[in-house]
């Protein structure tokens, strides 16, 4: 599948040169594509959400894409379909799917929240479970990704957080930023040569082939310190979020061609583990301590065996308090060189270098040695 991947590489390269700003987003989108989850978009209209679903669906030979503005006069008839009026002679309630969300491999639902209830119960379970309840019938919808578009978001008390909570990726769309892209996307059609696909089959292979990406160990250890970071914060979220959160990851490993999720996949977690966009900041920042925060601790542990350094050279009153100071500071030190090892350990297991972290166990060991030659000198006085 490796000429697979090198074209929807070429395909997100072609969006990216036509999507200003908007490279997490692709990025986001394949993965989504891959691991058979929903996006959700928050922003502003005119910020080309729905040209860029239907480009991307473009991409994809043999798929079905529906796409459809919701409003609170939406019906389930827009939606799923009319009603069949030769079931209706057969005493048979069942729908014409044709064309409709039923029969989509891909849809985009504008304004997703002004679904009303009539339409939000077949919705989710489409989204969740891939069936759609036709008559009699339980077909299986063959939805591969539902994105969904928004101004703004429900509130917890809305019958519509079911449906928010499907959306795994989200992400906050603007208004282009920098001025040249801005420049560049107002002076006219970007200029195209022939566009990349792929095939359906191509994506379904794709799809299966992700599934045998490994996790390591140690980054489901990093995925478990981060939940335990964002619930010390009051951002607690649900056990089925962060399973099928696995899947996303090793998606975008899959997609950089590598068969091993990376800790620098950790990032895209940025997009699933927030509920309002205010937490994203704090998200960023307990991922980003989580992947390079073992310098500040180890840095950390070198401070506090300097200060117990400093302690236990004081001038003291007495040998009573001196003796009393050493010991106290020679256990602390064992503590930290006790944490340093546990770090070590953990750097080595993630591949890191551990040479700096060796340099900082030698530093605080030396501190150690001169503590207990000290105390022991002083014993001898004593005797």
């Amino acid at each position: 599948m490796e000429r697979t991947v090198e074209k929807i590489k070429k395909i997100k390269e072609e969006l990216k040169g036509k999507f200003f700003e908007r490279e997490e987003v692709i990025e986001g989108t394949f993965c989504a594509l891959l691991s058979g989850n929903h996006v959700l978009f928050i922003g502003p209209p005119g910020t080309a959400k729905s040209l860029l679903v239907h480009e991307i669906c473009s991409r994809i030979g043999g798929g079905k894409y529906f796409q459809w503005l919701l409003t609170k006069f939406t019906t389930p008839e827009e939606i799923f379909g009319a009603v069949s009026l030769k079931g209706l002679e057969n005493d048979e309630y069942r729908r014409v799917t044709s064309g409709k969300l039923p029969e989509a491999h891909i849809s985009f639902l504008d304004e997703v929240f002004k679904a009303s209830s009539s339409i939000l119960n077949t919705l989710l379970t489409i989204m969740n479970e891939r069936l759609f309840y036709n008559g009699r019938e339980a077909i299986q919808a063959p939805l591969i990704t539902l994105f969904g578009a928004s101004n703004e978001l429900p509130s917890e008390e809305d019958e519509l957080e079911a449906l928010y909570d499907r959306f795994l990726l989200r992400y906050v769309l603007d208004y282009i930023k920098e001025d040249f892209r801005f420049l560049k996307m107002i002076q006219g059609e970007v200029a195209e040569s022939e566009k990349n696909t792929i095939a359906l089959e191509e994506l379904n292979r794709c799809q299966s082939e992700m599934r045998d990406v490994r996790i390591p160990s140690h980054i489901l250890k990093l995925i478990s310190r981060i939940r335990g970071e964002l619930r010390k914060k009051g951002i607690v979220l649900s056990d089925r979020r962060y399973k099928q959160s696995v899947l996303v990851l090793k998606s975008k490993a899959y997609l950089d061609g590598r068969s091993e999720v990376e800790e620098g996949d950790l990032g895209i977690l940025e997009n699933v583990l927030w509920r309002a966009p205010g937490e994203r900041g704090e998200i960023q920042a307990v991922i980003y301590q989580s992947l390079h925060g073992y310098r500040d601790r180890m840095r950390e542990l070198l401070i506090q065996a300097k200060e117990l350094e400093s302690y236990a050279k004081r001038p003291w009153d007495d040998e009573e308090m001196f003796i009393k100071a050493n010991i106290e500071a020679q256990t602390k030190l064992r503590q930290i060189i006790s944490k340093l090892d546990i770090l070590f350990e953990e750097c080595r297991e993630r591949g890191k270098s551990t040479e700096e972290i060796a340099r900082v166990k030698v530093q605080i060991e030396d501190i150690q040695k001169e503590i207990l030659n000290r105390l022991v000198s002083e014993k001898e006085e004593m005797a």
